[in-house]
Order: C-alpha cells, then structure tokens, then sequence
C-alpha cells in the first residue's frame, strides 16, 4: 500500500460496528472526547481558536461553506470542516478554501494517531471515526494558525464531536427538521433541543425562521443560557448588487443570510468590522462578502455534470444532477430546484477542474444556453442511506416535481435514482 493507503486503512479501524443507538451511551462517550483532548495536548489550542460552530438539519454544508468563502475573501487565513465527503477524506479538512494536501494530512493524521494509539487503553479506547476526524481537525487548524475555524457538526449538537468547543466565537442553526430521529427524538422540539446543545453562556447565536414548535425550544435554551440570540431573514438578492449565489436552489438565500450575519458578528466580536472595505449600506453587501457568496464552492449540492464520456452521435446525451438531499424537507427543496433547472430557468452547468487530489475546489460555470442539450436524459440522484426510507422520500419528490412541471412527458423524461452513500 501507498503511505496514504496506510493511513485510510488505520482510520478504517475506527469505525465502529455498533448499530448508532444500540448500547452506546452518548453523554459518556462525549465525555471521553475530552480525555482525548488532554492526550493530544489540544486544550490550549482549542481554547484560543476563533471559532464559528455551525448546528442544523439542513444547510450546515451550504451555510459552513459560505461563510469560509467570505471569510477567505475578507483576507483571512480560514479552515473549514464539514461531512460528509463524497470522494476523498480530505475534502473534509479545507485550508483557505482548498482540502489539505496530502502531505499535510499524513503528517497531522500519524501524529495524532500515533499519540493516542499511545496513550489509550481498555478503559479509554481509541476514538470513534467520527471524533477522531474532529480531534484532527482542531489539531490541523491550530498547528496551521488559521485566523478562523469553521465547524460544521457532524450529527445533532449536544454529543457532536465538535462541541468540545468551550468558547467559540459565534454559533449558527439552519434549518430544523426531522432526521436522525432514532438519536435525537421524534418531535422537532426534542431535535431543536439537541441541536441547542451547541449553545454556550453569553455567546451570540443565529439562526433562521423555523417551525414555531422548534423555534420556541431554541429560544428556551438561549434564554436558560443567556444567549442573545436572533433570527435571520433570507438574503435579499438585491444586496448582491447584481451578483447570484454560487450555489443554487431557492433554499440557498436562506442559508446565505445566516453566513452573513454569522460572518459579521465574527468580524464585529474579532475587532475587524471597521476595516473600510467592509462597510455595508443599505442597498449593497460589502464586496467581500459579495464575491464570497458567488464564488463559494461545495460539490454534490444543486450540482449540474454533463456526462462528458457519452458518445453523443450514438445516442443521447446524459446530464447528472446532484444533491445530497437525505430528509423529506430537503427532498422538497431538491425538487423544486431540479423542477426548474430541467425547464431551463437560470440553469447553470458545473464542470469540475481535476487537480493531483482528484477533486478540484474550483469550478467553472458555462451558460446553459451556450449548448444544445435538447434530447437529453436528466437524471437526479440524491442521497439515500441504509438508515434513510426511500418511501419516506420519494412521494415528496414526485409530489413537487409534478406541481412544478406543466405537462406528463417532462415528468416521463426525467428519471429519479437513488444515491447509496455510507457516511
């Protein structure tokens, strides 16, 4: 094996074999989560990162990513963590915008791994895959000196790896639904309860319109913790100043409003809201933030990819559009932007550059209307794990896609599959 096959084989003996509820106890292996810490010699680190803690049912990718990119395009040196990837673990672990390298990543991987295969016995364990990746990722960040870490939460809040943040800077919610029930309760209230878990005394907190029965738990929580915290409307696209959001679907302008205010009370705490040219006016964005939302990058979210291999001469061409799209809620979402991307409207084609790393953060939009795709077969794949019920998802998906199509046959030429992803 390479050295970096080495290294997936060790991180594969983390993973667990257990069931996700089965006999695990959450709050005592959070716990441990602590241990391990000290182990790495983390503490002191973790405690002087600037941190934006991101928790949510949907969104947390979108919102994350948004925020590194204006972050990233405020100058700032800025890490991002978020799950899951979709090709190469190192997509989970970006510095300025970009996964790791390589190189990187087998020194920061064999040195943490190295130190607690150490220090760990039967009574403490090594870490689960999960809260390994986390523990890497602070420990990436810190050795890198990134002026701000972005940290995506990986499931629920509370128990999350993640949340061994004491003291970040700034936390954020998106959008609250019903996922992972069988961990975080059956009603929206007990999920919002757990997602509140990433709340912290005092420190400021977003988030966006929810249901009234999860919102009301948010502002219980927030208020037992002294939290200020607010609600963020959708972004208005007129502060774009003529821009558009780099990712797509309606659903994006809510998450782009929460990466604004998330971003700006970040700079306001941090002491750099003043510099000049992030002053914002009534009618425009700072043009950091602006160039920010529009060039962000995250793959597998509203993704358009011709199928470039089809021998079009032969037959017809095929397009793939791509969401990881895994609950009732973001099937709708997912429809409703699929609806309208098949029908032509403001339709973008995203073709990704291949680098040494196999997956390229940047991407290139060419215009629909610059290609003749007529007679195309549009196929959508979204994201459906062995835990997730397809008959849960798929009614949602038809019911939107027929109320957004006019006619039988542009429903007959579209055709949903099922992407099988284990995280």
């Amino acid at each position: 094996m390479t050295p970096y096959e080495e290294a997936l084989e060790a991180l594969s003996s983390l993973i667990t074999r257990r069931t996700r509820v089965g006999d695990v106890n959450l709050e005592e292996r959070f716990n441990v989560l602590f241990e391990y810490v000290k182990m790495l010699d983390l503490e002191e680190a973790i405690s002087n990162m600037k941190i934006i803690h991101v928790a949510g049912t949907k969104g947390k990718g979108s919102t994350c990513t948004f925020v590194e990119s204006i972050l990233r395009n405020c100058g700032f040196r800025t890490g991002l963590f978020t799950s899951p990837h979709l090709i190469d673990i190192r997509e989970r672990f970006r510095l300025d915008g970009l996964e790791i390298s390589e190189e990187k990543f087998l020194a920061y991987f064999w040195w943490c791994y190295d130190r607690l295969k150490e220090k760990t016995n039967d009574k403490v364990p090594m870490p689960p895959f999960f809260h390994f990746l986390a523990l890497l990722a602070f420990k990436i960040f810190s050795a890198e000196q990134v002026d701000v870490s972005i940290m995506e939460v990986g499931l629920g809040g509370r128990y999350d790896a993640t949340n061994v943040v004491r003291a970040p800077v700034v936390c954020g919610i998106t959008s609250l639904g019903y996922d992972h029930m069988e961990i975080l309760g059956n009603t929206l209230g007990e999920i919002a309860g757990e997602k509140a878990g990433i709340f912290k005394h005092r420190i400021p907190a977003f988030t966006v319109p929810q249901p009234d029965e999860a919102m009301l738990v948010l502002k219980e929580k927030a208020s037992k913790l002294n939290v200020p915290l607010q609600v963020v409307n959708p972004i208005d696209a007129k502060l774009l100043n003529g821009s558009t959001l780099a990712l797509e679907g309606e659903h994006q302008f809510t998450n782009a409003g929460l990466a604004v205010a998330l971003c700006s009370m970040w700079l306001k705490i941090t002491g750099h809201l003043q510099d000049t040219n992030l002053e914002q006016t009534q009618h425009t964005l700072p043009e950091p933030f602006i160039k920010g939302l529009a060039t962000a990058s995250l793959q597998g979210r509203a993704q358009i990819v011709p199928d470039q291999h089809i021998n079009n001469e032969a037959s017809s061409e095929l397009v793939f559009f791509l969401d990881g799209a895994h609950s009732p809620e973001s099937m709708e979402a997912c429809a409703r932007w699929f609806s309208l991307a098949i029908k032509g409207q403001d339709q973008t084609f995203f073709h990704q550059k291949l680098d040494n790393s196999k997956f390229s953060n940047e991407v290139a939009k060419m215009n629909m209307g610059e290609t003749d795709h007529k007679g195309s077969t549009q196929i959508l794949l979204f994201n459906c794990m062995s835990v997730r019920d397809p008959q849960l998802l798929l009614p949602q998906l038809m019911k939107t896609c027929a109320d957004h199509v006019n006619s039988s046959k542009s429903v007959g030429k579209s055709h949903a599959r099922e992407q099988r992803q284990d995280c």
